[in-house]
């Protein structure tokens, strides 16, 4: 009888590690058990583009209106070759094996959902939803990638079907269309593209965790619509026997985890954002208590856009606070604070003038041969390096 038990129980725990990453307490453990503190980049600007980091402020902030000034300047189809040339550069396998190099365990990818499937005002059935190939094909690169560095990728759902904030850079919101928060059929959208995404990867151990929904900003009384989407959510990947880490954020660009406790799943993450805010001793006793009253590990999954020392003193602060922690962003457009620096070309600066209003408009031909210079400087060999970034994060 204790064979059998035995048995049973070496049965059950190789069930449960056969995912790779999950929960023990207040910490995140591989399949054997062993802790993992979580060191992660994420390639902003690569799936979900945000005007800040386009140097477009004041002329297009949110991907919907890139798209529909880029249409205007060179038509649907070369935009549709500027997008795929884009994603192809931005992050590759050689940034992956770079990121492996300097020491980090895991990407976090910001996602899409119309790389999934298509907006509801065109979905040829409304009660139906298309599905595309593009973002899996993503994931699945990005974990091809990974796997030989045994790097865990975390899916966030940086933008979800129609919005999930009124900051439209971050999440592609469209206020002349409903939110997520407006629109059930929104909603309904978003929780079976995490049971496609779960049903696809329920089985991969280089998965570290399913970010559901990046960075809410919405009158939400009492988080109790956040909470009642995330339980959605998870039914869903729970039921189709996925049972990979759930990262919770809160409302209030993921800070604000009211409503959110206690915890509904025995396998998931609190997580939080920390941007532009001290790094003393004391900056995360307002976030700490959430794991000592609950049982559940703190992941910090998104910051950075500082000097080099806040990012050392970050790291120090969350390290010594047994949390692990995902940097924003890998590339920028011209800037100091990203580990690659994009070289902005003359051409996008024509076309920036333009919408400014501050220049012609250039031609068909100019524009397309603009965008797509810009998207080839994306290569991290065309890129400024900026070696100090990773030593402000690593190195230590």
């Amino acid at each position: 009888m204790r064979k059998q038990l035995t048995l049973i129980f070496f049965l059950f725990s190789t069930f449960i590690f056969s995912q790779g990453l999950t929960t023990s307490g207040k910490i995140i453990v591989d399949e054997n058990g062993n802790e993992v503190l979580l060191r992660g980049y994420t390639p902003g600007g690569w799936l979900v583009m945000e005007g800040y980091m386009m140097q477009s402020e004041g002329t297009a902030g949110a991907q919907h209106e890139f798209v529909e000034k880029f249409t205007e300047l060179f038509g649907e189809e070369r935009t549709d070759q500027f997008f795929e040339k884009w994603r192809e550069n931005h992050f590759n396998k050689e940034d992956v094996d770079s990121l492996a190099a300097w020491g980090f365990n895991s990407i976090r990818v910001p996602l899409h959902y119309n790389l999934f499937t298509l907006p509801i005002q065109e979905e040829p059935n409304a009660n139906g939803n298309t599905w595309l190939e593009t973002g899996f094909d993503i994931i699945d690169n990005v974990l091809e990638w990974a796997e030989p560095h045994k790097m865990y990728v975390i899916l966030d759902m940086h933008a979800a079907p129609g919005g999930q904030g009124r900051n439209s850079e971050i999440s592609d919101y469209d206020p002349d269309k409903p939110s997520l928060w407006e629109s059930e059929r929104n909603k309904t959208k978003l929780v079976e593209l995490w049971k496609r995404i779960a049903e696809r990867y329920k089985d991969n151990k280089w998965i570290g965790g399913y970010d559901l929904i990046n960075e809410t900003n919405w009158d939400l009384p009492g988080g109790m619509a956040l909470r009642e989407i995330y339980e959605r959510i998870t039914t869903e990947i729970r039921g189709v026997g996925d049972n990979h880490i759930l990262f919770i954020e809160g409302n209030d660009y993921g800070n604000n985890h009211t409503g959110l406790t206690p915890p509904w799943d025995d396998n998931m993450v609190y997580s939080f954002h920390k941007y532009w805010n001290n790094t003393n001793a004391d900056d995360l006793d307002w976030i700490l208590p959430l794991r000592e009253n609950h049982n559940v590990p703190l992941w910090m999954g998104e910051s950075g856009e500082n000097s080099n020392t806040w990012y050392t003193d970050a790291v120090y602060l969350f390290e010594s606070n047994n949390v692990g922690w995902a940097w924003w962003a890998i590339k920028k457009l011209g800037d100091i604070d990203s580990a690659f620096s994009v070289i902005k070309n003359e051409g996008y600066q024509d076309i920036i003038n333009y919408w400014k209003g501050e220049g012609d408009k250039p031609t068909e031909d100019d524009a397309f041969a603009a965008m797509m210079k810009l998207a080839d400087n994306l290569l991290i060999e065309n890129c400024l390096y900026r070696k100090g970034i990773k030593d402000a994060l690593i190195r230590q």
